[in-house]
Parts: structure tokens; C-alpha cells; sequence
């Protein structure tokens, strides 16, 4: 019996390849074709229908890499084919099936209206359903000769045959000579489409695909092979058209038997993951948006059940902008309830490094832009692909409307299997979010019996539950669903031996799923942060795209804070278009494969050029605001945007300042080396320009482990055995080169400076002791040009800290710093983004930083009984895939050691890192707009409400997860204030807020977010 399945799965292979498929388009006639290459970059559509074009024919080649190519292409029905329908078949030369992989074309009528897309699973366009004979038929198709992207290997990815030693990184960089054409034109055809052998094929194959995920022993395995058997024995391999019909026969009874009760439910959601920057540039990502677009709106139409989700506002905002036509496709079919805006973000960032201000900002502007476009209130996060995802989030979600979370990504663990795929996420501050893993595995399901059974088998959660969720459809450009993946779905509907399928959009399956685990005693519980054991190289990889948006983080805080002041103080008008604007753009560059360094050469440099603009504009939004509120320019008025007050200036404030008050102190020479000493710590640098000695005078007590060294420069080799710029494997530590030898170790009058050599790169590093700071600073200049290495900083501290403290958006975790357990010892490279901390009850360490997020803590006992903790910052990588010259070049950051500091002493030294005084010349004292009097409720922004109505909007967060009651003091005549949800609009929250005298009485929760509304008294 085995073999007879072996000989029919084969049989059924050959003869679908090589005779039933091919008879589905069999009668056909040639196309006339002509060609008008794009010099440059894609054109508008009108400029390519008016382009001057030269004949062609199949066979011919066309495309260098990243070039577009126009096509027209006519002929006419042939008079014998009236009553037939009729496709165009239009091959551009696909020589490869990985959808949105590949090239791939947009069709046009001659009116310039999108039809639909071209790519290798979607060739056909459709002519006419019934075929009078004689029509005249012509067509338009942009094509993107974009480069072959192959699996070489399980997570081994690299552009295609036609690369340069199998790596072709020129193909990821305009810049380099594209070479010849890629690609060969293979079919250009009408024919006939034969519906009956269309469904022949897609009978044979949902059986053919669920006969195998049967046990052996099932009987109805065993119909199933019998009935595919005499299909296959009912068709003319000379005739296939003429004896389709017999065969659907042979298969229709064992299509008719329906499910048995307790099959498992799945709910097929239409759905094309698009990146939306990657291995392709940003401008690419707007024609395969709409690509998707076009392809799905013409399958609606045909197919009125179809629900297909859109998840990143920024997507529908460029189809807006640059395809209107399909955006109003979009439109139409959002009103009949078959295109499901989704998601609630602008796009699917990265969780790990985006800030709190700027994930909220994700929500708001995602949110707002579905509920102006579509009129829909979205309920969901929709993020399948991201590296991680913070324990704030579902706080932001909550506090954004949101109610459902869906991703995919933690089914990536290489470590531990996640142990649920329905359940309530619970964030650092209690809330809880109902969430969902599809057990699919895949955000780009096929809807193949392959992929029904693994959902069925790899559910988690069968005890309380009999629902899961099916992303179906080909991303990145590959169009979306198909129209065999909408029959296969028709027929699993209710198919004997098949879960249950059924397409609909992700709210009817969240509601549902909730009831059914309500019914059966609640779902379970996961608390904190869902840590992806995988793609750790994230934190680091392209440090100069990870520099540009923590610097436009903190120049968008300081841009609202000082415009606010300005506008309310002195009636200064208020920027709302500009930062509007800077915000999107910012947000955009936050998409999970441009942030965490994984896309190609040509993204990250477009990204710095984009972040340095940015710089720009918000530097003179920032200057003009100050200079309004500096007054005359008789002397110095320093402004303080930290939320913390420091050197006499107010937290949010400023005022005047002569002298600098973190002068750092000068080194003097002692020994073989120097020290540093402001009287709080004393430094103690070698000959070799190593800490040797980091002394807290109050605690009496030495930071440095005995015999160790701070700010030790280690190098990894660094080849992790997959995904090159988004892995970091564990065995990198095998091997380590301490970098101890110093080129020169000089005084300066701010410090120290200390300058490396090693292989082909070079860093100066300048160590300064500002007075009255326990923080070391240092200053670190690198000219990089390693490959395939890690470059770490070292601190080996003399604490036995049984955890570590990491900030995150809104407020810290605590990370083991044992390896216990699997799950503990997999996070060996952790996030934090302006500090980390390690300490004892009574005293601690912490490391700030200006750009960096890779972390890692380890510990150790030594011979005397003591423990070492040491805590290492991730710099600089070198990978090779997919830019091969990642971080090459010269780059700046800082970083510092705060000794003798507890985690509130860490976030306060972090902000004051990232948000330095500015020194302006005037005269005015600048009261802060809002102040709050209790050190642990921290200000995160301070804007106008985005309205226009002239309020102002206050978002804050209690930081040390403890519980608060605060007052927050306007600085200006308060008419009313209230509590509002992220987008701005009011919820009712007694318990946190309370009107008193001047001000507002806060009682906070333990990490509790909070955003105000603060209403001004009306001059008039």
C-alpha cells in the first residue's frame, strides 16, 4: 500500500505539470509586442504609455538590475474563439516561483487605469469573459527588472543566478554598474482559459495536498488515493479539456464529504506582507504596494467572501499619492467590507529600538489616517515580522483603542518553543492584550494542505481552544492571494479529513477566539517582554541608521517642547505641518528592516541622507522657538529639554548661565598613567589607556572587579551560520582579541585621549570627568573597516547583581543574569536603550549611551569568593549580507560609565545623555510649560494638541515601577484639563487624574502611561 501512494503521488505530480496545467491556457496566439526602456528611474504612468516604443518578441531579453522596462502588447481574438473567455498570458521571464522575489509588472488599459500585476505564481490578465470574435486588444505593462532573490539554504538568502560569485553586491547598490539584462521574455500570449481544467487542477490539488497530512492508516487517506487514481485514469493525456469534465466526476464524492464536528476552525485572512524597505529600495516598495493592490481589488470582484487585509498606513498614503486610481479600488472595496484596513500603525516598525514616544507616535498617526481614509476604528496590531517585541506594548495598545495583537515571529525561537498560540500578553504595568500566534508558521501562507495540517498539529493550545488564524497570500510584491489559493479555500470550507476554513477578516476571528476560551476558563497568561531567541545582531547591525533615529527622536522632543512654549507663551505659530510631516518620515525609517540594519546598501544610505535632512529642519524649528523665548541677546540662557533639572536650569526649562558646570576636570599624571578625580568617583587610567581603578568616594567602595579593566575593546569573529546582518550566534565568544595595545595615551584639557590601532581600522576614544557627575564620558571616534567582526566595550564590575536593569519604552526590565534556564541562557544579547544597570541592594552601576542597543551581562565567581558582573555594550559589526559593506566608514558615539548609581540615578543620567543643554544667546528665564513635583514621573512630551485647538498635550509615565501621586503644575492659567487615549481624544480615568488648585493631582500605577489634555485660559 505504501508504494501504490508513492506511485500515485508521482503520477498525479507528472501528469498535473506536464499536461493538466499546461492545458488550462492551451489554445493560444501570439501577442504583437513593443519595448521603451526607462533611462533612470520609474516615470509616471503617462510618460510611459506616451513613450516611444520599439518591437520586441518572446525570446528577447530586457532588464539590468533595477531598471524599468515598458511593454505594449495587442493582437486580436481569434472569430473561432467567440463564447470562450479569453486571458492574456504574459510571462516576463520568470525564472524563478519566489513571488516578490523577482521581476515583476503592473498592467494598464490604454486609459492608464491599473488592472492588475505580473509575477512568477500570477501570469494571466484577463481579456474578455465571453468572447464575441474580432475584439481589438491592447495592454501596457511597467516591469521592474528587480534582481533574483534565492534561498540558497534555510535562512541563506542571496540575489540569483545571475550574481557575481553567488554574492552580487552590486545588486544592492544602484551605484555599481547593473551589468546586462536579467531577465528573457518567455511567453506573450492570448488564449482561451479553459474554466473546467482550471478546476480540475485546483480539485486534484487540495486532495493531492491533504492525502499525504493523513495517518497511514486513515481510511480516508486511502478514499482520497483512490479517487485522485481514477480521476487520473479519466483523463486524455491528448485530450485533457474534452475529459476534464469525467474526471471532476471521478473526484466529487470524496469533495462532498463534509468535516467531522470537532474539526479544528481556521480563519483564512487575505494578507501580502510587504516590506516595506528591504532588499529593494523604498520607491520600489511603493509599486509593489501597488502591485498587491490591484491584484486583490480585481480578485474581489469575482470573489465577493475574499477579505483581505492592508496593515501599514504609509503604504495606502503613497497608493494615495502616486496611484489614486487604485487607492479609490481600495476605497470602493473597504465600503463593501472585503479590504480591511488593519494593524493601527503607520508601519510595521521594529519593537526593540523604536523609543515610547515614538511607538505611541506609530499608533496615532496609523490610527488617524485609517479612521480620516476608511471611516474604521482598528482594533488590531497587526505585526507578523519583527525582532522582538517590548513589554510596554501592550499599555500603547490599550491606551491607542487597540484590543487584539497578532504576530508570527516567536515561532523563529531556536531555543525554546513558545508554549501558547492564544493568549493574554501582560505588559510591566499589568495590562493585558489578547493575542495570537498563528501556528502556521508563516505570514505567507498558501493555504496548501500542508499548511492547514501543520496549523492543526502545531496548536499549543487544543485544551482550551479550537481556533487559530491563517495569513494567506504571496508578500513582498507577489501579489498578494491568487485565485487558486481562494478555490483552494472553497473547498476546505468544509472538507472531510481538512480543518475547517473559513475566510474572514482578523476581528471576527479575535472575537470569536475569545469567546471560545471564555467558555472554557480564560485564556492563559505571558508576563513581559516576548524576547525572539534570533536575529540578536539587530540591536547593532548599521549603526549610522540606528544614530539617525535616536537623534531624530530626541530633536522631534525638543522641537515640540520649545514650538509649544513658544506658541503658548508668546503666541509663536506652532509648526504643525513640519512636524507633522518629520514625524511620518521618521516613522517610516522605524519599519523593521530598515532600523535594525537588514536591508541593502542603497536603503541605508537613502536613510542617512533622509535622517541628516531631517536633522536639519529640526534644528531650525528648535533654534527659532528658543530664540523667541531666549529674549534680548545680552547674554547666555541655557535651555534644559531633559526632564530633569540640572545645573540650576528646570526640568523642561531654562535660563540664564554663565559658566559651565560640567567643566570636565583635568587629568593629572600618576604612575604610569593618569587619574581623573571630581571628588564624587576617581578614575585611574593605565599607560595602555585602560580603567584600572573606577573609586566611589561616598560608598568607599571600587566599581572594577579585582585585576580587570573598564572600557576593555573586545573583538568577535562574527559568521554566524545564517542571516548575516540579523544574527548573532552564541559561539561568537568563543574567541575574543582584547584590544589593550594603545597607539598613544595623551592629557588633554577635557581628559584623556586615547588612540587604537588594529587590522584596517582606528579609534580614538576621549575620556572626560565632568564635575559634579558620577559618569565617566566616553567620547569615541571609529574608523571601521572590519569585516565579518563584532566590536564590544567591556566594564567587569565588582557587584553580584542577580539581575539586570534594562531600559525599554515607558519604563525598565529586569533581565536574569544567570543562565538557569534555556530561556535565560538564550538571551545572551539583550536590548536597552539609554541605559543599563547592574547593583546590589545598596549600590550599583549603570552604562549610558547615545546610539547603541546590543547588550550583554554575564557573571562570574572568582577565586576569592567575589563576583564579577560584566557588562558589555555592542558597537560595531561588519556583516556581509545584504550590504556587504555595512558600517564601513568613520563613526562617532559616546557612552558612560555611572558609577555609584541606583536605576533612577541611570534613566536620569540617560536622558541628560541624549538631550544636551543648549547654550543661546539671551537673557530670559523660561519657566517649563508643565512641571511635575515627583522625581519618578518622568515627562516624555510636551506638544499642542494636533487639532489646532491650541491645547496642550502632556504625556507622561511613572518610571520606577512603583505606585506615584504627583502633582503636575501647569505654567500657564489652566481653564480644564483631561485624561485622553493616545490619539488625543478624552476616556474617562478618574483614578489617575484629579483637578486641585492650579493643577492636576496624579495618582499613578506602576509604569503607568499617561496623556493629558491641558486647556489654556482663552485670552479673549
Amino acid at each position: 500500500m505504501h508504494n501504490d501512494r508513492e506511485v500515485t503521488e508521482q503520477r498525479l505530480a507528472r501528469v498535473l505539470d506536464e499536461r493538466i496545467r499546461p492545458a488550462v491556457h492551451a489554445r493560444s496566439v501570439p501577442l504583437d509586442v513593443a519595448i521603451w526602456n526607462v533611462p533612470g528611474e520609474p516615470v509616471p504612468v503617462r510618460e510611459g504609455l506616451a513613450a516611444a516604443y520599439e518591437p520586441t518578441r518572446a525570446g528577447a531579453w530586457w532588464g539590468p538590475a533595477w531598471s524599468t522596462s515598458w511593454f505594449k502588447v495587442s493582437g486580436t481574438v481569434p472569430a473561432d474563439w467567440a463564447g470562450e473567455t479569453v486571458e492574456a498570458v504574459l510571462d516576463l521571464g520568470f525564472a524563478t516561483h519566489s513571488a516578490g522575489f523577482s521581476a515583476e509588472g503592473l498592467v494598464y488599459r490604454p486609459d492608464g487605469t491599473a488592472v492588475k500585476a505580473l509575477n512568477p505564481r500570477n501570469t494571466w490578465l484577463p481579456v474578455a469573459e465571453h468572447a464575441v470574435g474580432g475584439e481589438e486588444f491592447t495592454a501596457y505593462v511597467e516591469a521592474a527588472a528587480n534582481p533574483v532573490v534565492m534561498h540558497t539554504a534555510p535562512g541563506e538568502l542571496t540575489f540569483g543566478p545571475t550574481s557575481v560569485g553567488g554574492r552580487a553586491p552590486w545588486l544592492g547598490d544602484p551605484a555599481a554598474d547593473p551589468g546586462a539584462p536579467l531577465y528573457r521574455l518567455r511567453r506573450l500570449d492570448l488564449t482561451v482559459f479553459d474554466r473546467q481544467v482550471h478546476e480540475l487542477v485546483q480539485d486534484l490539488e487540495v486532495l493531492g495536498q491533504l492525502m499525504p497530512e493523513l495517518s497511514a492508516d486513515s481510511p480516508r487517506r486511502w478514499q482520497i488515493l483512490r479517487a485522485v487514481e481514477l480521476a487520473l485514469d479519466a483523463v486524455d493525456l491528448q485530450d485533457v479539456s474534452g475529459s476534464a469534465a469525467a474526471a471532476r466526476a471521478a473526484l466529487a464524492p470524496v469533495l462532498a464529504s463534509p468535516a467531522h464536528a470537532s474539526a479544528h476552525r481556521i480563519s483564512a485572512v487575505g494578507h501580502a506582507h510587504i516590506d516595506t524597505a528591504w532588499l529593494w529600495p523604498l520607491r520600489e516598495t511603493v509599486r509593489k504596494v501597488a502591485r498587491t493592490v490591484s491584484n486583490v481589488t480585481h480578485l474581489m470582484d469575482e470573489h465577493p467572501e475574499f477579505r483581505f487585509v492592508m496593515s501599514q498606513a504609509q503604504q495606502l498614503a503613497w497608493l494615495k499619492e502616486h496611484r489614486p486610481e487604485v487607492y479609490a479600488r481600495a476605497q470602493e472595496k473597504a465600503k463593501t467590507g472585503q479590504f480591511l484596513p488593519t494593524g493601527s500603525l503607520w508601519v510595521e516598525p521594529d519593537t526593540n529600538i523604536s523609543g515610547g514616544e515614538a511607538l505611541a507616535r506609530q499608533f496615532v498617526h496609523g490610527k488617524r489616517f485609517f479612521l480620516e481614509e476608511f471611516g474604521v476604528e482598528t482594533e488590531e496590531m497587526w505585526l507578523p515580522d519583527t525582532f522582538g517585541y517590548n513589554a510596554a506594548l501592550p499599555q500603547l495598545m490599550k491606551l491607542a483603542g487597540v484590543k487584539w495583537f497578532l504576530t508570527q515571529k516567536i515561532s523563529w525561537n531556536t531555543t525554546n518553543k513558545f508554549p501558547h498560540h492564544t493568549f493574554w500578553w501582560e505588559g510591566i504595568d499589568g495590562t493585558r492584550i489578547f493575542s495570537h500566534f498563528p501556528p502556521v508558521d508563516s505570514y505567507n501562507g498558501e493555504l496548501s494542505g500542508a499548511d492547514v495540517a501543520h496549523s492543526v498539529r502545531n496548536f499549543q493550545d487544543k485544551a482550551g481552544a479550537n481556533r487559530s488564524l491563517i495569513p494567506f497570500g504571496y508578500g513582498d510584491g507577489g501579489g498578494g492571494p491568487t485565485r487558486e489559493m481562494l478555490a483552494r479555500a472553497d473547498r476546505l470550507r468544509d472538507l472531510e479529513g481538512s480543518a475547517r476554513v473559513e475566510m474572514e477578516g482578523p476581528a471576527d476571528f479575535f472575537r470569536r477566539a475569545h469567546a471560545e476560551y471564555e467558555a472554557n476558563g480564560g485564556a492563559p497568561v505571558w508576563a513581559g517582554e516576548l524576547y525572539l531567541e534570533f536575529h540578536r545582531g539587530t540591536l547593532t547591525s548599521q549603526l549610522a541608521t540606528k544614530q539617525g533615529n535616536r537623534r531624530s527622536e530626541h530633536l522631534l522632543r525638543e522641537a515640540e517642547l520649545w514650538a509649544a512654549t513658544a506658541a503658548v507663551r508668546h503666541g509663536w505659530p506652532y509648526p504643525y505641518e513640519a512636524l507633522d510631516r518629520l514625524w511620518k518620515t521618521v516613522l517610516l525609517h522605524q519599519f523593521h528592516d530598515i532600523l535594525p540594519g537588514t536591508s541593502i546598501a542603497w536603503v541605508h544610505r537613502e536613510a542617512e541622507e533622509t535622517y541628516a535632512a531631517v536633522a536639519r529642519e529640526l534644528e531650525e524649528l528648535i533654534g527659532a522657538a528658543q530664540r523667541v523665548l531666549a529674549g534680548d541677546p545680552t547674554g547666555t540662557v541655557v535651555f534644559n529639554s531633559a526632564p530633569h533639572a540640572r545645573g540650576g536650569v528646570a526640568a523642561l526649562g531654562a535660563g540664564p548661565r554663565s559658566a559651565c558646570v560640567d567643566a570636565p576636570v583635568r587629568p593629572v599624571p600618576d604612575a604610569d598613567g593618569f587619574v581623573l578625580d571630581n571628588g564624587l568617583v576617581r578614575v585611574v587610567v593605565d599607560a595602555r589607556g585602560l580603567i584600572t581603578s573606577a573609586y566611589d568616594h561616598a560608598a568607599q567602595r571600587e566599581a572594577l572587579a579585582p585585576g580587570a579593566v573598564g572600557n576593555l575593546l573586545q573583538l568577535h569573529q562574527d559568521f554566524p551560520n545564517q542571516w548575516d546582518a540579523w544574527d548573532v550566534d552564541v559561539f561568537y565568544r568563543n574567541t575574543a582579541r582584547d584590544l589593550t595595545d594603545a597607539e598613544s595615551v595623551t592629557a588633554t584639557a577635557d581628559g584623556l585621549r586615547v588612540v587604537r590601532v588594529f587590522g584596517d581600522s582606528r579609534i580614538e576614544q576621549t575620556l572626560t570627568l565632568p564635575a559634579g557627575s558620577r559618569g565617566l564620558v566616553i567620547d569615541t571616534v571609529v574608523d571601521w573597516h572590519e569585516r565579518e567582526k563584532f566590536l564590544k566595550a567591556a566594564f567587569p564590575l565588582d557587584v553580584r547583581a542577580a539581575h539586570s536593569t534594562a531600559e525599554i519604552p515607558f519604563g525598565h526590565v529586569e533581565r536574569p543574569t544567570h543562565t538557569n534556564t534555556s530561556w535565560d541562557a538564550a538571551k545572551f544579547e539583550t536590548c536597552a536603550h539609554r541605559f543599563l544597570h547592574v547593583g546590589e541592594p545598596e549600590w550599583g552601576a549603570a552604562l549610558v549611551n547615545d546610539s547603541s542597543y546590543g547588550h550583554d551581562v554575564t557573571r562570574d565567581v572568582r577565586p576569592d569568593g567575589g563576583t564579577t558582573t560584566t557588562v558589555r555594550l555592542s558597537l560595531l559589526r561588519a556583516a556581509r549580507f545584504p550590504d556587504p559593506d555595512q558600517d564601513q566608514g568613520t563613526h562617532r558615539l559616546g557612552y558612560a560609565l555611572v558609577i555609584g548609581a541606583d536605576v533612577s540615578d541611570a534613566r536620569r543620567e540617560g536622558y541628560r545623555f541624549n538631550l544636551p543643554e543648549r547654550a543661546v544667546p539671551g537673557s530670559a528665564t523660561v519657566a517649563p510649560l508643565v512641571s511635575v513635583d515627583h522625581e519618578g514621573v518622568v515627562v516624555e512630551a510636551v506638544k499642542l494638541a494636533d487639532d489646532g485647538s491650541g491645547d496642550v498635550v502632556v504625556r507622561l509615565y511613572e518610571s520606577r515601577g512603583t505606585r506615584a501621586a504627583a502633582t503636575l503644575t501647569p505654567g500657564f492659567p489652566l481653564a480644564s484639563s483631561q485624561v485622553t487615549d493616545l490619539l488625543e481624544r478624552p476616556v474617562d480615568d478618574p483614578a489617575s487624574h484629579r483637578p486641585v488648585a492650579g493643577g492636576v493631582r496624579l495618582t499613578l500605577r506602576p509604569f503607568q502611561i499617561l496623556t493629558l489634555r491641558l486647556r489654556p485660559v482663552s485670552d479673549g
